[in-house]
């Protein structure tokens, strides 16, 4: 951090997690980085949770600095470990207890808690480390003739228990060597990679097109994930995932061309064009499906042209969240052209997010509560704008002017620039205070500017149900027609059943309040069991004939993913009366 504590200091764990630890696997990403909260919001978290420096001074759980030592047996049988061997190479299948539980779990704190309460509940059978398509043809292949459960690993990002494999069975690990490039098309500006390719080798691999390639310029994607750095673009792909940039660049379903996958009926590759009138759009059937119809095996996306020098970055706060709602709505629909990140917070990340960034110890603090913008009544408005030289000028010039009429206060690009040093690493904020004792976790939905309002009150009231706790929320991800909510809770909690019961109670008010139930986080094992309800039954039961098609043993990620396989008595139906 940037400034020492000059009080208590609560024994933060500064170091690296070891290589061959239980912490290794639960905590995120680089496990040389440690972030932690400066001393300010250590007061202002122990004041909220009703907690003393006392309740900081031991860890409230098992932190996981121990080597994983296991006594969970596998259960695959010899037979098909030679068989997997024989497709893979010897050295690219195990059973070691280290390499099964880091697939086992993916980053929802209901599977943190659960590694650090020792509940190791759905291991797969044997880790499979695929090197080509074909390889992973030849396995879907095997697993559905021989009745094996098989599951993909991504980057394990997954906040909806999307591979958890509950039926043991064996896992498909991406990130050794299955992520590389297939071929670039600088003419139609795509590239082709294998679905195990990482967000950062994704950039780094445009960004350096001439050199690579051989390109007249530099490209992107424009899907920036706050779980970019260790996500996949089959994750992003397969979960119908959203970017932070995407309300210029679009989410992974506009920027997907064509996918190929290894279903247990044959390989099946979508469509490359760009648009067809030829019956319902394979790609975006396939889209969603998250393992269960097959596994994705290469993606063709659309890149463009990276100008990171024609970027206009802006930060405004409105005096409260109507007004700041109705200013959003008419950046977005004023015809002018769109912000690529476009974020605003309500009162409660208002006032977080300016104690994250410094702004509450710098004289702005005093001057915006001076000049009409009252603490825990303003809301923050920040996003930059990309594209070509005028149009991102143009972009900007009319967010300005729309600000300006709604009483919008610039205060320039300071907000936005400290926001984009973070954008990727505040989840090591959460390793650091589930230490002790203390949780945080996200939920979002998609909402229409008509009932933006309503199902923000409504959500907001049952989340602060819970006493004593941090509930902010912020609108991205935004289109003429509406956007979405991203809800982030930080409570004292300890307990893996405790939070599920919590998140249940969250998931229960969004489907009540009309919205639906996921953005861009797809829905995997975890928000299954509202789908049907959201969806409707009708509509659902298209669904279990794409499925019923291409997997009928019911092989592919089963346990429930997006509701298949799921046993009536667990789903919820809290259908919102518009759709009854």
């Amino acid at each position: 951090m940037s400034k020492p504590y000059k009080g208590f200091e609560p024994k933060w764990i500064k170091t690296a997690a070891p290589k061959d630890s239980y912490r290794s696997i639960f905590r995120w990403g680089d496990p040389d980085f440690v972030k932690y909260p400066k001393e300010g919001l250590y007061k202002m978290m122990k004041e909220i949770f009703k907690m003393t420096d006392d309740d900081f001074k031991q860890y409230a759980n098992d932190v996981g600095l121990d080597s994983v030592s296991l006594d969970i047996p596998s259960n695959i049988s010899e037979e098909h470990l030679t068989a997997l061997r024989k497709i893979v190479g010897d050295a690219y299948v195990s059973t070691g207890d280290y390499d099964r539980l880091s697939v086992a779990y993916g980053k929802t704190a209901y599977d943190l808690l659960r590694m650090r309460e020792n509940r190791y509940e759905n291991l797969p059978d044997a880790v499979v480390y695929p090197d080509t398509a074909e390889q992973v043809e030849q396995i879907v292949k095997y697993c559905t003739d021989n009745n094996i459960p098989l599951y993909v690993y991504g980057g394990g990002s997954s906040v909806t228990r999307g591979v958890e494999p509950v039926k043991g069975g064996i896992s498909l690990d991406m990130r050794l060597r299955f992520n590389k490039v297939i071929s670039f098309n600088e003419t139609d500006q795509t590239i082709t990679v294998q679905a195990g390719m990482s967000g950062p080798k994704l950039e780094e691999t445009l960004q350096n097109a001439e050199t690579l390639f051989g390109a007249k310029r530099a490209y992107t994607c424009g899907h920036f994930p706050q779980s970019f750095e260790y996500s996949s673009v089959g994750g992003w792909v397969v979960t119908r995932g959203a970017g932070q940039n995407s309300t210029y660049y679009g989410t992974i379903a506009d920027i997907v061309l064509q996918q190929k996958y290894a279903t247990p009926i044959g390989k099946i590759v979508t469509s490359h064009y760009p648009r067809e009138a030829t019956g319902p759009d394979l790609n975006q059937i396939m889209m969603g499906s998250e393992g269960t119809f097959g596994v994705l095996t290469e993606v063709t996306l659309k890149v463009r042209r990276r100008m990171p020098e024609n970027r206009k970055r802006f930060s405004y706060i409105f005096k409260d969240w109507e007004t700041a709602m109705e200013a959003g709505r008419e950046m977005m629909q004023c015809e002018c052209g769109f912000a690529s990140v476009f974020r605003l917070s309500d009162p409660e990340e208002t006032n977080l997010m300016l104690r994250l960034y410094n702004v509450d110890e710098t004289p702005l603090w005093q001057l915006l509560d001076v000049t009409g913008y009252k603490d825990m009544e303003r809301c923050l408005f920040l996003g930059f704008t990309d594209g070509e030289k005028g149009f991102s000028a143009n972009v900007a010039k009319n967010i300005k002017r729309i600000a300006k009429r709604y009483g919008g206060m610039s205060l320039t690009s300071f907000v936005c620039k400290s926001w984009e040093k973070g954008r990727f690493n505040d989840p090591y904020l959460r390793d650091t205070l589930m230490d002790f004792g203390v949780t945080t976790d996200t939920l979002e939905c998609t909402v229409n500017w008509s009932n933006m309002a309503q199902v923000h009150r409504d959500v907001r009231k049952v989340c602060h149900a819970l006493p004593n706790t941090i509930v902010t929320t912020h609108m991205s991800h935004c289109y003429p027609q509406g956007a979405n909510l991203y809800f982030i809770f930080i409570t004292k909690m300890n307990s893996a059943d405790e939070f599920k019961a919590y998140h249940t109670s969250i998931l229960d008010a969004i489907q009540k309040s009309g919205a639906a139930i996921s953005h861009h986080h797809g829905i995997g094992k975890m928000f299954a069991p509202w789908l049907e309800g959201y969806i409707g039954q009708r509509e659902y039961e298209v669904f279990r004939v794409l499925k019923n098609y291409f997997d009928p043993k019911y092989n592919m990620n089963p346990g429930g993913t997006i509701g298949l396989d799921l046993p009536e008595e667990e789903k919820r139906f809290l259908i919102p009366k518009e759709k009854e």
